[in-house]
């Protein structure tokens, strides 16, 4: 087996036992990442865009270099990128802001089952509050989202899509580049759901034009704390802030104030300067090795795990052709959490529930799953474990009484 070149990159693995396969909840850090996390917090550790002095004006530099590295690494323009906590916060204030002040009753949101709720929620939300319609795009019997399948609930209707590039469960992608050009015949706003996209797929959000996209840092090898949120020019303008506070504002009045031009009327307060810092070194990392290889190796090597994980009988896998590096799996007859924990007990890490993607996990038909997930750092020796402990569980739950 070849040897994996970044492993070493990680400090988390150094002298562990343990095959990693969560990265779908949370990337591993490389060593540049907390590197400089750790310059902000020993040699900086003071606020951006106010002090004059030195450590000051360094530290806004490198936040602001980080905004710049983000927008370069998408395609888009430096006052297009709102650094906000994570996904989560991102699409939430696109419903918030943009989705409560432009829906009405009658209207139509355009959503799937294959949604994280991070990406569903908002728009439910807003749904029960404007008295617009929440339309699911039915998915095909892979639990896919196809083009034609998109078409049959596209209307004159639909003023928002609000779908996810790749779904956290299934490792699919979503079609959007053929997707967004339907949306706008009708004129409708494409929200699209980045956080397992990012890490994995070549982005230029001018060419795919969507609206809205939105992603986590602690995905893509960078901090917790930290989410990016693409908005297109002109619909960050029209959109009010959702919290208001400290450097956002332009002019404070008794009877009125203004606000500063986005991305900043929607960053207030003291924002995870050092998160947005270490975001920026993982995004460097990230294109120096580049996603056609990072990717290339996370399929060969999900691959190589699916072609021996499907052999066993009494393993049920509900991916089979993800697009990306996750196995969606449960071991016939056991809870998917008493499996984890006998995959734990070996140092395999996975995941179990319902990967916050509920309609999806009932569309599927069972409770919760279990989730290996791949990146970079994984190697076939990682798969190799997998599948061993995965006999190993089949063979003592069966042995149980399973």
């Amino acid at each position: 087996m070849e040897r994996n070149p970044w492993r070493e990159l990680f400090p988390q693995l150094s002298g562990k036992d343990e095959a990693f396969l969560d990265s779908a909840a949370s990337s591993l850090k490389p060593r540049s990442v907390i590197a400089a996390v750790d310059h902000y917090y020993n040699d900086l550790s003071v606020n951006i865009h106010r002090g004059m002095y030195k450590s000051s004006y360094e530290a806004t530099m490198l936040y602001e270099e980080a905004r710049a590295k983000v927008a370069a690494f998408i395609g888009a323009d430096e006052s297009e990128i709102v650094f906000l906590r994570g996904a989560t916060a991102a699409l939430n204030l696109v419903a918030t802001s943009f989705g409560l002040a432009r829906l009405q009753a009658g209207d139509e949101i355009i959503v799937s089952e294959l949604e994280h709720h991070s990406s569903f929620l908002p728009w439910q939300a807003v749904a029960a509050k404007t008295g617009a319609k929440l339309v699911f795009v039915p998915l095909d019997a892979e639990k896919r989202i196809t083009v034609d399948a998109f078409r049959s609930v596209l209307t004159k209707r639909t003023r928002v899509v609000a779908l996810t590039y790749v779904s956290n469960v299934m490792g699919y992608v979503t079609p959007l580049c053929e997707i967004v050009p339907i949306a706008r015949s009708v004129g409708a706003v494409v929200v699209a759901d980045a956080a397992q996209a990012v890490q994995h797929l070549t982005i230029d959000v001018k060419a795919l034009d969507v609206d809205f996209l939105a992603f986590s840092g602690h995905k893509m090898l960078g901090p917790t704390g930290i989410g990016v949120l693409y908005g297109k020019s002109a619909l960050l303008a029209g959109m009010e802030p959702i919290e208001y506070g400290g450097e956002m504002i332009d002019d404070v009045a008794k009877d009125r104030s203004t606000w500063k031009d986005a991305p900043y009327k929607f960053e207030s307060g003291t924002m995870p300067i050092a998160s947005a810092i270490g975001l920026g070194a993982a995004v460097d990392l990230i294109r120096s090795i580049g996603i056609p290889t990072i990717e290339d190796h996370v399929v060969r090597i999900r691959r190589y795990a699916y072609t021996q994980l499907k052999k066993i009988p009494g393993i049920v896998i509900y991916n089979p052709t993800a697009d990306t590096g996750t196995i969606a799996f449960n071991v016939e007859g056991v809870h998917p959490h008493d499996a984890a924990t006998f995959f734990a007990e070996k140092n395999v890490s996975l995941r179990a529930g319902h990967h916050c993607a509920q309609l999806l996990i009932r569309a599927l038909g069972i409770e919760a799953c279990l989730r290996a997930s791949f990146y970079l750092y994984n190697s076939y020796a990682d798969c190799d474990r997998l599948v061993e402990t995965a006999r190993e569980a089949v063979a003592f739950f069966k042995g149980v009484g399973f």
